[in-house]
């Protein structure tokens, strides 16, 4: 073998081996590539806004309508919470709402956001009582519901154990401090935290914990700005802040809440008074609905635009024939009634003492 050829052979073979796959070599071996904003945001791009001090932004939904809105306003993340017990099943609290019922919720959102991190949150009742069963729920909400992550409410030592077994098992975890709504049964109601000195040294520990167990943001609910602003210079990891005051690396509100989706003696009942509702899309729900009983009521609706589908002249006929070979001539009578009415027929005509149809 001449030495020009063997020269060229290391050459030679790195290009056949090269060949042997079709997908570009620096697909394969460059790494990540950037997201485009149509991909799911991750939790790196999340921790990226908190170093940056960039607002995130999060918001409740419970069904695929409500998780496309979220995702084509292009909101940070997408919290599927156990406040559908309230604002989707009618409940005065958190409480009655079960894992299969958030896992139906959790499947609709998963189907409606593609861009949206999706967080689930895990229901009263199903994660207190050991770590394996915190653990267990915990997957389905991954594999059942297609989460990205949960979130569980509390910082008592059975919880941070709790979340940090999730997290040791794979899953990312939102903790949640302050007023805890699935713990009003020690909390004496829906009140307010973190207003006395050990109270708010309380919160800012228990996130602390939360943040020690392994979770990457936490969400402080109805606590004081200041205590908000305090939990959030001492956290390494993003706070959400809900009714807490302007000073957290994010905020979440509840879909309905925000909309002012529903005009209803209950739900003013259950919306709290933090929330600034930045439409007032009850009024226009109840005004359509209105409009619409009233058209029905009146008969200008269906009008011919809303009647869009026809029987053809030869079908008509066969059928209002074979109508009347199965004696119903009423029936006969009223579809050829409403051909006229639509429009598709003259007025009956009497020739040789017979009725009959003429098409328009």
């Amino acid at each position: 073998m001449s030495r020009s050829i063997s020269a060229s052979l290391p050459g030679m073979m790195l290009r056949f081996i090269r060949c042997i796959s079709n997908v570009p070599e620096n697909t394969v071996y460059g790494g990540p590539k950037p997201q485009s904003p149509n991909h799911r945001i991750t939790l790196a791009q999340l921790h990226l806004k908190h170093h940056k001090s960039l607002p995130i932004t999060v918001a409740t939904a419970y069904d695929y309508p409500s998780a496309v809105h979220l995702d084509m306003a292009g909101i940070d993340i997408c919290l599927v919470g156990d406040s559908a017990a309230m604002v989707v099943h009618g409940h005065d609290t958190t409480l009655p709402v079960s894992v299969d019922d958030m896992l139906v919720h959790c499947r609709s959102v998963a189907r409606g956001a593609n861009r949206s991190l999706l967080v689930g949150d895990l229901p009263f009742g199903s994660y207190e009582s050991s770590t394996n069963k915190a653990v267990d729920t915990a997957i389905r909400f991954l594999k059942e519901g297609g989460m990205d992550a949960i979130k569980l409410e509390g910082g008592s030592p059975s919880r941070i154990t709790a979340a940090k077994a999730i997290v040791e098992a794979g899953i990312a975890v939102m903790g949640h401090v302050g007023l805890t709504p699935q713990a009003i049964s020690v909390l004496g109601g829906f009140r307010p935290q973190g207003k006395s000195i050990a109270s708010a040294i309380k919160v800012v520990e228990t996130a602390l914990a939360l943040q020690e167990a392994g979770c990457f943001s936490v969400v402080l609910e109805c606590v004081p700005a200041p205590v908000a602003a305090a939990t959030t210079s001492a956290l390494q990891i993003p706070t959400i802040g809900i009714g807490a005051g302007p000073h957290c690396s994010g905020q979440v509100l509840v879909y309905h809440d925000l909309l002012g989706m529903m005009q209803h003696p209950h739900h003013a009942k259950v919306t709290p008074k933090f929330c600034k509702q930045y439409a007032q899309v009850g009024e226009v729900i109840n005004k359509a609905l209105l409009e619409y009983k009233e058209e029905v009521t009146n008969g200008s609706f269906p009008g011919p635009a809303h009647s869009p589908y026809k029987i053809s002249a030869s079908e008509a006929d066969g059928f209002h024939a074979e109508l009347r070979k199965m004696g119903l001539d009423k029936a006969a009578s009223a579809a050829a009634a409403a051909a006229v009415e639509k429009g598709e027929r003259t007025k009956p005509t009497v020739n040789n003492g017979s009725a009959s149809e003429e098409w328009l």
